[in-house]
């Protein structure tokens, strides 16, 4: 047969089609088993039903995956959650690749009833302006400046640290709403803020309705109250709770419903008094608030997600993180003696007799030169890290470092708890209390990369109140270690953490403060 008798018999390129469809199909599915066999995935741990049945303990059950695997994989119905604890995959995903792992959608809708658009929540350019504006606050020079210890400069460093001791003050507090009418009413004049929680406030929040008192509370009060009539009031939650009412996270936020109307009404107040001012200078340099009006639209309750977003990072973390401290010293008496020691060399005070002349002594070099203290925290965080778990949305298909690939859509978690217990990072001690990993042979404070000790972050996020939070925990230890031993009230009980998104310990800590031996304290 010729070959034009063949191509033009029908059963001929019938046989032909077949054939060349047998051969396509063999090479299509060859090429698609190498792309498979070129893509690894980690291994499958379990499923979100087996972190359900772990709940109460799920850090531990985590961290015991984490010393198994490193890196794995938790199956959902959705999309696939990986956690690692390798250091070589937490630097891809936090630095090397940042642009392709964020918040992304799923985590925003979980988190945006309460937190908003602020910071921890958004991507992109929302991000990137809230991080540019609020570094000024927490750059370096901002730093010294609040803590020069001389009054003349900045008041407020004193004030902070008077603040600590004043746990240990007389504090008086009432349910009896005959004592409510007459400090709120009757004898509204004889109580008010105070410069005590003036200088706590001033920095986040300036000059306003809730931090002053006097005339400059009276002109902001009568300034806002036709801003907060009850028609927008109602408008306003009408607005919040249309579109979310169904929504879970607003049922357990609804105690906070109030706290979120109020931070509206000192936003109109702020922008009112910035219409009205001359000092254009003055607002520029005053505080966080007055910083993102200048320069953001006026919309307040995008104002009030930024605002609420650095109160919340400021306030739980580095409370959480000073519970845990307290509780390690408590379980390891040397450690806590050996502070108070050093705090009473770097200050010079080897005898403490009164409280503002010692809070005084807490200057910069002093705090710069408690290398133990800041290494017996660090390895708090270490063991305790305020944010237990962190994840992350991968935009588009990847391949880790471990040489694991991740596709577009997964959640992808680092886990500072895990970290902070992995001997391949730590060594075999890396359940221990032990701040002296911490420190070189003259007694120094070394840092160690971010990428092991995560409970900062790193990367372009990395915590940007990190210095801040190390000052402020560390004024706070020094004064209190310098002048009280703590004990645990009852040391036979379990401390244990209760899963939620920060690191609380479940049910609190309850010790006592006794005065060091041979020390008299008077407050002045």
């Amino acid at each position: 047969m010729t070959s034009m008798e063949f191509f033009s018999n029908p059963i001929s390129l019938a046989v032909l089609a077949l054939i060349v469809s047998l051969l396509a199909v063999q090479i299509l599915s060859r090429k698609l088993n190498q792309n498979q066999r070129k893509k690894k995935y980690h291994p499958v741990a379990g499923t979100t039903f087996h972190l359900l049945l772990n709940f109460n303990r799920l850090h531990h059950y985590m961290t015991d995956l984490a010393g198994k695997y490193k890196t794995y994989r938790i199956l959902s119905l959705f999309r696939n959650e990986i956690y690692t604890a390798d250091p070589a995959n937490v630097e891809y995903i936090l630095k090397t690749n940042f642009e392709n792992y964020g918040k992304g959608r799923h985590n925003y809708m979980i988190l945006k009833d309460l937190l908003g658009d602020g910071i921890f929540t958004v991507d992109g350019d929302k991000w990137l302006q809230q991080r540019k504006l609020s570094s000024h606050e927490f750059s370096t020079r901002m730093l010294r400046d609040f803590s020069r210890s001389s009054d003349e400069i900045n008041p407020r460093f004193q004030v902070a640290r008077q603040h600590d001791l004043s746990l240990f003050r007389n504090e008086i507090y009432t349910a009896d709403p005959a004592n409510v009418e007459y400090i709120l009413k009757t004898n509204f004049e004889n109580y008010g803020k105070g410069r005590h929680n003036y200088m706590i406030l001033k920095d986040l929040l300036g000059d306003g309705i809730f931090t002053v008192d006097g005339d400059k509370w009276l002109q902001q009060r009568k300034l806002s109250s036709h801003e907060f009539s009850t028609r927008m009031l109602r408008d306003f939650s009408s607005e919040i709770f249309r579109k979310n009412a169904a929504k879970l996270a607003h049922i357990l936020s609804e105690a906070a419903t109030s706290d979120r109307m109020i931070d509206i009404q000192l936003i109109h107040s702020k922008m009112e008094q910035m219409r009205n001012s001359k000092d254009e200078c003055s607002i520029n340099r005053e505080d966080i608030l007055s910083r993102f009006l200048q320069v953001t639209e006026n919309d307040p309750t995008y104002l009030r997600d930024i605002i609420l977003n650095f109160i919340i990072a400021g306030k739980d973390t580095t409370a959480t993180t000073i519970a845990w401290f307290i509780y390690m010293v408590c379980k390891h008496p040397a450690v806590q003696e050996k502070i108070s020691e050093e705090v009473k060399e770097a200050t010079n005070m080897k005898d403490i007799t009164n409280y503002t002349e010692f809070a005084a002594s807490l200057n910069e070099e002093a705090l710069g030169n408690m290398h133990y203290l800041h290494a017996a925290i660090t390895e708090t965080l270490r063991l305790y890290p305020a944010v237990p778990v962190d994840a992350k949305i991968c935009f588009s298909d990847d391949t880790l470092p471990d040489g694991c690939s991740v596709n577009k859509g997964d959640v992808v978690g680092y886990q500072p708890y895990a970290m902070g217990r992995m001997k391949f990072i730590w060594g075999d001690d890396a359940e221990e209390f032990r701040p002296e990993r911490w420190l070189d042979q003259d007694g120094i404070f070394i840092p160690e990369s971010p990428f092991k000790f995560t409970a900062f972050q790193a990367g372009p996020r990395i915590c940007l109140g990190k210095e801040f939070a190390y000052r402020e925990m560390k004024i706070f230890s020094a004064v209190m270690l310098g002048c009280f031993q703590f004990k645990r009230s009852d040391e036979n009980r379990t401390v244990h953490y209760r899963t939620m998104i920060n690191l609380h310990i479940d049910g609190g800590l309850e010790v006592r403060a006794l005065h060091r031996d041979g020390i008299k304290l008077s407050i002045i």
